[in-house]
């Protein structure tokens, strides 16, 4: 009897995940279900927001022969009767690669702001930016992380006219080295970028932003970029799951509790070899992503599954299109003194991200023996 393999979300890791096991277990039944045709460069979705409009790709264009894809949304797992439904359609599965990612974090009480965590949240943020760009507008930007960073840079590189100002609780980029956070500032002061720190923000209005303190900070549109969190699906399933609703799952990506499952990218709570945790990145799933698959086709073929071998090596920002930021950082993601910056570093960004698209190719490389990051 052919094997069912469904791998869930079509993003970087489910869709290398789909491609790698098909062409590791060239008799299995492999299906890719994703909720949309396209696929979409996540890292790219600051720039969409800007305003800019990267090259579409087609998931049909990327799936290797033996993947077979249905679009549509997953709206319930049954891993009890190993059941997955998406739509109105009711999917078995003997294996399932659970890679349904993350999306922004947007308390009620900012309800109004725009994210470009989404495909379609950027795109609609950037009509609405654009206009207020136009009119010398003032935009807030909520948090002071890697997302928020980039979101700032870029839209006010797009935007000269535009009046950005990043609301943070701590300093941009508080983990970086203290070169890494000089040089954000340097470029936020070349661009015109108003940073207000010790900034907690209770409230998004129409006009503007509310903080703990009482200070009223204006804003005619805001962009939260406070962080990400994954779907409730696999806690309400009845997965086993950590604290922030990730897959709990062992060196191999597999599920502690339901060993027919795996988990990958955003929606796993991987480690590292010495049970430090992996952080939510294209640089974790990637890796993640061989990991799985290889474990998937070693065990269905009678062998030993290999554990995830793993270690950083950088973080990388884009600080809009000409200046960029690397910050070097060791096996556990802690930074280094060493960082590259300026238009180096924005042209080792885009190769890097160039280089994640080029993995997710169906004729991509398919050799990868010790996992690093080089993407942040």
């Amino acid at each position: 009897m052919t094997h069912r393999i469904v791998v869930l979300g079509g993003g970087y890791s489910g869709l290398i995940a789909a491609n790698r096991i098909a062409r590791r277990l060239s008799g299995a039944d492999v299906m890719l279900v994703n909720e949309r045709p396209r696929f979409v460069e996540r890292v790219r979705l600051h720039q969409v927001a800007a305003g800019q409009r990267p090259v579409e790709h087609l998931l049909a264009d990327r799936v290797r022969p033996g993947v077979r894809l249905s679009i549509g949304r997953v709206t319930a797992l049954d891993p009890d009767r190993r059941e997955v439904r998406v739509g109105d359609d009711a999917l078995g599965y003997d294996t399932l690669v659970y890679a349904l990612g993350s999306g922004a974090v947007v308390p009620e009480s900012a309800a109004g702001a725009l994210t470009a965590a989404g495909a379609e949240s950027a795109e609609e943020a950037s009509k609405r930016i654009a206009d207020l760009a136009a009119e010398n507008g003032v935009l807030a930007v909520v948090g002071g992380g890697l997302t928020g960073i980039e979101t700032a840079a870029e839209l006010a590189e797009s935007h000269p006219g535009l009046r950005v100002r990043m609301l943070t609780s701590g300093e941009p980029g508080g983990f970086l080295s203290p070169r890494g956070k000089a040089h954000v500032r340097r470029v936020f002061d070349r661009l015109g970028v108003e940073v207000l720190t010790d900034a907690d923000v209770e409230e998004v209005r129409e006009d503007a932003v509310v903080l703990r303190d009482g200070r009223a900070v204006g804003a005619a549109l805001t962009v939260w970029s406070t962080g990400f969190a994954v779907p409730a699906l696999a806690g309400r399933s009845g997965l086993a799951v950590d604290a922030h609703g990730r897959i709990r799952v062992d060196a191999t990506l597999r599920s502690l509790s339901h060993p027919e499952v795996y988990a990958v990218g955003d929606s796993a709570a991987a480690t590292r070899q010495n049970g430090r945790e992996l952080r939510m990145a294209c640089a974790t799933g990637i890796p993640a992503a061989y990991c799985a698959a290889d474990a998937i086709a070693a065990r269905l073929t009678g062998r030993e599954a290999r554990p995830l071998r793993f270690r950083y090596v950088n973080q990388c920002v884009s600080l809009g299109r000409r200046d960029g930021l690397v910050q070097y950082v060791d096996a556990d993601d802690n930074p280094h003194r060493t960082v590259l910056t300026g238009r180096l570093a924005a042209r080792y960004k885009e190769a890097i991200v160039r280089g994640a698209l080029f993995v997710t190719a169906k004729s991509g490389p398919y050799s990868l023996a010790r996992p690093r990051s080089v993407l942040r």
